[in-house]
């Protein structure tokens, strides 16, 4: 640590000094002191485990066996691994849409009422726990208890899971709800919606209300209300919005990890990418398939990331 601090001190030291007399020393060097520390962070945190990921991902489990794209074959090839991709894909469509979708019909529902701050703050309130606790809290939602009964036939035993006790209240049997496949990626997939619903709806209130008051009164006087104004004036109008909310959720989804290991492991047919390429390279010990299966994940982000970035620069220049 003191050695850190040290070198930091050395560093920016070094860097004033050049800033303090810009004469003596060329700009290029002055610029070089200022970018040259953050790129070889940069190179050493971002650049090598990347380059050193697609090299591992040519070889055998943990040996030198050079066997080029092999991996890349098995990842879709198998079945087991086609069921993950089926998942993470799952994934990647459901939780965008439905996630934007909650959070832009909250957004224009509880725009300019009485109690918008109050119902905004509930809705974002689950953006504010960490994706181990909210899986939690959800695994306890969806806890099963076996049913006993007593000799008259009636259940001597109440449920521990709030939506299963629901159940037996209106007389219906309680669900393994994380094991019955594949309606449980459906359940893990709710709970990543009714965390990103809340981010959906603060980016896509503050988009509504900087639409122009003009439009709207100029949309009003044209005769449209209610839905109309809502298609044609309010959608249109947060395009930009909705598309960075709708990729940026997307990215994140992609990345999935919390929530499949915490509630079931990636066991009953639940695994997703992240997921399965952490247990090849560190419970299975296959280092050349996990890194494929990381490559992969790296390779689908990319597009995500160059269109919500070229989305971002065109909403700027039309500001």
């Amino acid at each position: 640590m003191a050695l850190a601090v040290v070198l930091f001190v050395v560093v920016m030291g070094g860097i004033l000094l050049a800033v303090d007399k810009p004469k003596r020393i060329p700009n290029w060097l002055v610029a070089t002191g200022f970018v040259g520390p953050a790129l070889l962070f940069v190179a050493f945190g971002l650049v090598y485990p990347a380059l050193r990921t697609m090299y591992t991902s040519l070889f055998a489990r943990n040996s030198d066996d050079f066997i080029g794209l092999d991996n890349y074959i098995r990842a879709f090839s198998e079945n087991e691994f086609q069921i993950v991709l089926r998942n993470t894909a799952m994934w990647v469509i459901l939780v965008p849409l439905v996630a934007t979708l909650f959070g832009l019909i909250y957004a224009v529902l509880v725009d300019r009422t009485r109690f918008e701050k109050i119902a905004k703050t509930l809705m974002f309130l689950p953006m504010s726990i960490s994706l181990v606790g909210a899986s939690i809290i959800w695994r306890f939602m969806y806890e099963y208890r076996a049913v006993l009964l007593d000799a008259d036939g009636n259940p001597r035993n109440n449920q521990t899971g709030l939506i299963n006790q629901v159940l037996v209240w209106i007389g219906l049997e309680p669900q393994q709800f994380l094991i019955n496949s594949p309606w449980n990626n459906l359940f893990l997939i709710a709970v990543m919606i009714w965390i990103q619903a809340g981010f959906a709806m603060t980016i896509l209130s503050a988009a509504i209300k900087a639409i122009p008051d003009d439009i709207v009164e100029a949309a009003r006087l044209d005769g449209l209300k209610g839905m109309q104004m809502f298609r044609y004036i309010t959608v249109p109008s947060i395009r930009p919005a909705l598309v960075v909310v709708l990729t940026t959720i997307a990215m994140t989804t992609l990345k999935v990890f919390d929530i499949v290991r915490t509630m079931t492991n990636g066991n009953f047919g639940t695994s997703v990418v992240a997921n399965e390429f952490y247990d090849q390279s560190f419970r299975l010990g296959d280092a050349g398939l996990g890194a494929a299966l990381a490559v992969i994940l790296f390779v689908l982000v990319i597009p995500l990331v160059v269109y919500n970035v070229r989305q971002m620069r065109l909403a700027e220049e039309i500001r």
